[in-house]
């Protein structure tokens, strides 16, 4: 059920207030554990305002879904705007330090996506999972294609396996930084800064071996942003 009027109408200091309350509930609890009437208690208001605001704890989870793939969204759009002239691995490795600094800034937000995946079924699941992927092949299928176009990747690249492998690469990267037991000795999980950046840049390193172009001229470590030093930072 979409979200009412009735909710869109509250001042933003409330909106936000029960957004954030919704948030770490189902981030602590999961769907399925997460307690309506412990929400109400919480935010000290009416359960009846909060069905009429959302219709159901299913419709609540909805839009605290969407509002999480807003956000991932707005992040991306300015990793596209920021690095359009820059080539494909900047941009990969951009993005990808994006997702690490989402963590960082929506921790919760990043724990409901993993409960998604790992620990529960629940309604919409299956639809809300593709929504993420599909959402991640849209923005990784024009970079590949610019990619391809500018003689940065490979001329033989299929752009579909390329997106496939691109979304699982990254997504698991992300996953690992949150995961302790999907790190996998690569030193991400909860890693400091300096750390994080030069496992990306290990990362960027195999992705530009396997689909880079023989071709294209090999791209310093610095990138266009950082003209002259010796090594690409994040």
């Amino acid at each position: 059920m979409p979200v009412t009027e009735r909710f869109n109408n509250l001042d933003q200091a409330k909106q936000r207030k029960i957004l954030a309350a919704a948030v770490e509930e189902f981030a602590e609890q999961g769907f399925m554990q997460a307690s309506m009437n412990r929400l109400v208690h919480k935010l000290g208001i009416a359960k009846g305002s909060l069905f009429q605001y959302f219709g159901s704890k299913e419709g609540l989870f909805r839009f605290i879904f969407e509002h999480a793939v807003d956000l991932v969204r707005q992040s991306l759009r300015q990793v596209k705007r920021d690095t359009a002239d820059a080539d494909f691995f900047l941009r990969i490795r951009r993005s990808l330090a994006a997702g690490v600094a989402f963590i960082d800034r929506h921790p919760q937000v990043y724990q409901i996506y993993l409960k998604m995946i790992f620990q529960e079924k629940f309604p919409y699941r299956t639809e809300f999972l593709q929504q993420v992927h599909l959402f991640s092949a849209e923005y990784l299928t024009p970079l590949v294609e610019a990619g391809i176009e500018r003689g940065e990747l490979r001329a033989d690249l299929d752009v579909a396996t390329t997106v496939f492998l691109l979304d699982a690469v990254l997504d698991r990267f992300l996953q690992a930084y949150s995961v302790s037991f999907l790190d996998a000795g690569m030193g991400i999980y909860r890693a400091g800064e300096d750390q994080v950046k030069e496992r990306i840049e290990r990362v960027i390193e195999v992705l530009r071996q396997g689909l880079g172009s023989s071709e294209a001229d090999p791209a310093p470590r610095s990138g266009a942003d950082q003209k002259g030093s010796k090594r690409r930072h994040v």
